[in-house]
């Protein structure tokens, strides 16, 4: 998989074993559908930050993943969204935290980024840059399910936060990954809760000029704390982009910010010169030293590379050579 362009995308880390087979195949066809808008934007020509902009738009208007419409919700009920994009071949980002309006954070992070002399903007800071900008805003009911609602009930009866890879935890301690998730005593519609339990979106792409670029939108943790800011948003932990590569986390926010993930796959590129990879692999065994946690790359060359250390990972990649998967296990 190296040479010319390539796109990967994911839709969370830790997936729970017991996933009901109907809905493995409707993350599959998500996935298939927003890996085929790219590979068709590419072969126009789109530049790579155009391009992971776009598919992660298109991950967030469908309620399967937790960004956008769908996104988990906070403890009293109400969704707080957030989002960044960086253009690794001018190193230029933007990110979003706090939305409650915006229908897709990922266009107002890109806007902060192309329309304002700030790098983050959060709240009612954001929202009002949003309005400033024109973007479309719609009712905070129009990102909440039916499902999301039935999990916070139960999340807020057992005192539980949900990570967005779906695995319960009283508190906002580690989580492990297997007995935890398929003996977790929260049961919705006689299944594990984690297995609704929504996930974080990102996307990363290298463009045929070998310019790389790395977007991620989330909804955070099931029955967090009002305010509560996760990696997604922060450039260098959920997501990062260089002249060399272009990394999208998920995971276990908190782990990953104390870990800077994203930046750490560039760096180790460079300082240590490994190949994508080998950098991969390296950052999940070595750097992320506490939680569960996946990635996406892409490199300069055109090389795509996953990684994580839970159970599975929702993922795709596709490339300039005609190669395309999507999968969920190891």
């Amino acid at each position: 998989m190296v040479g010319g362009w390539a796109i990967a995308v994911h839709g969370g880390a830790g997936v729970d074993p017991k996933l009901p087979q109907e809905r493995q195949e409707e993350a599959k066809k998500l996935l298939t559908r927003c890996l085929n808008l790219g590979v068709s934007s590419l072969r126009s020509n789109l530049p790579a930050i155009d391009v992971v902009e776009l598919v992660v738009r298109e991950l967030e208007t469908d309620p399967f993943f937790n960004s956008g419409r769908g996104s988990a919700l906070t403890r009293k009920g109400t969704v707080e969204m957030e989002a960044s994009i960086m253009d690794g071949s001018k190193r230029r980002c933007g990110a979003v935290s706090g939305l409650t309006t915006v229908k897709n954070p990922i266009s107002l992070a890109r806007l902060v980024m192309d329309k304002s002399p700030h790098s983050y903007l959060a709240f009612s800071g954001a929202e009002e840059f949003a309005r400033q900008q024109g973007v479309e805003l719609v009712d905070n009911d129009y990102f909440i399910t039916e499902d999301n609602v039935g999990m916070l009930k139960l999340a807020k009866e057992a005192n539980s936060i949900l990570f967005d890879y779906r695995i319960p935890s009283v508190g906002l301690n580690s989580c492990s990954v297997g007995a935890a998730a398929t003996d977790s005593p929260l049961q919705m519609n006689g299944l594990p809760i984690s297995v609704y339990a929504p996930e974080t979106v990102g996307c990363v792409v290298v463009d045929r000029e070998g310019r790389c670029a790395a977007a991620t939108s989330t909804g955070g943790l099931m029955n967090k704390m009002t305010g509560r800011i996760g990696d997604s948003p922060i450039i260098g932990a959920g997501t990062y982009a260089s002249e060399l590569c272009g990394v999208s986390c998920t995971g276990e926010g908190e782990a990953i910010i104390r870990s800077t993930l994203a930046r750490e796959v560039g760096a180790v590129m460079e300082y240590k010169g490994l190949g994508l990879q080998e950098a991969v692999d390296f950052v999940i065994k070595e750097r992320l030293d506490e939680g569960k946690a996946g990635l996406i790359a892409v490199s300069r060359n055109g090389e795509v590379a996953y990684g994580f250390n839970c159970v599975g990972m929702f993922r795709g990649c596709a490339t300039e050579d005609g190669f395309m998967e999507v999968g969920i296990w190891e």
